[in-house]
């Protein structure tokens, strides 16, 4: 844990009280307004050193800390993408923060392009794995032997198990597949969505992994769930691009927001 984490932890306690975090959320596109929904303290992300600028249309930077369904929650309302500065651990320090205020559990939530066509857009995808198809890792440099980080149950089946008990019980389909992370920002070519497509993966983003590896390494359970918004390059007509994937984000999320909300309540 660096000092500048204590140090931001000391500071967020300061505004948001004593009380510790259980659990902190990461929203992305289409969830900002969850955000909003916590009883709590908004604390923008240029109030707190060595934050992301979170600099991608459709994510709002600010940390809330407060109550949301009867859970203490850190929600982090915009993350930092790997494409946006060349960091792979561009979200150690929010995650550092998290655990430093209490936070056992993590739950990410993220766009994605689907690979299957049972999974058309508006549907949800509860990660099983994921693929580092970028080839990168935010471990790089650690200079500790903590960072042979094992990743065999990196997606918590605990948590993995209450999300889909959740939207079982809410009538809501919750697909369940193997995530790629492709670095981005460009979209990916049809040869490599068929690339990975022989290699396992169900869905494609460009987030999402490196908070998983950075969560484990912390010691801190994790579980995430894609918002389908688009089918990946070559399997469909549709002209894929970030204004597409904001517009096409809602319709997933309004159903993810009901799953996250009654896994919430437990």
């Amino acid at each position: 844990m660096s000092r500048n984490a204590e140090d931001l932890a000391a500071l967020i306690r300061t505004r948001a009280g004593d009380a510790p975090v259980e659990i902190g959320l990461v929203l992305g596109s289409g969830l900002g307004h969850l955000a909003e929904a916590v009883d709590g303290v908004a604390i923008p992300y240029d109030d707190l050193p060595g934050f992301p600028h979170a600099g991608v249309s459709g994510h709002n930077p600010k940390l809330v800390i407060g109550d949301l369904e009867g859970r203490r929650v850190a929600v982090f309302g915009g993350r930092a993408h790997y494409y946006e500065s060349g960091r792979g651990d561009a979200m150690r320090l929010p995650l550092e923060v998290l655990k430093a205020l209490g936070g056992r559990q993590l739950l990410l939530t993220n766009a994605a392009g689907s690979l299957r066509a049972d999974m058309p857009p508006g549907e949800l995808m509860l990660l099983s794995d994921h693929i580092n198809f970028s080839g990168l890792n935010p471990l790089i440099g650690e200079p500790t032997d903590a960072r042979f980080v094992p990743m065999g149950d990196a997606h918590d089946p605990e948590m993995r198990a209450g999300l889909k008990a959740a939207a079982e019980a809410l009538g809501i389909a919750l697909h369940e597949g193997v995530y790629a992370w492709y670095s981005g920002p460009s979209f990916e070519t049809p040869a490599e969505i068929r690339a990975i497509r022989i290699l396992g993966s169900d869905a494609v983003g460009m987030s999402t992994v490196p908070e998983v590896i950075l969560a484990r390494f912390l010691g801190l359970k994790v579980a995430a769930v894609s918002t389908i918004t688009n089918m990946a390059a070559g399997l469909s007509d549709e002209a894929i691009s970030h204004e597409h994937t904001k517009a096409m984000a809602p319709l997933g999320a309004a159903k993810l927001e009901k799953i996250l909300r009654s896994w919430l309540k437990g």
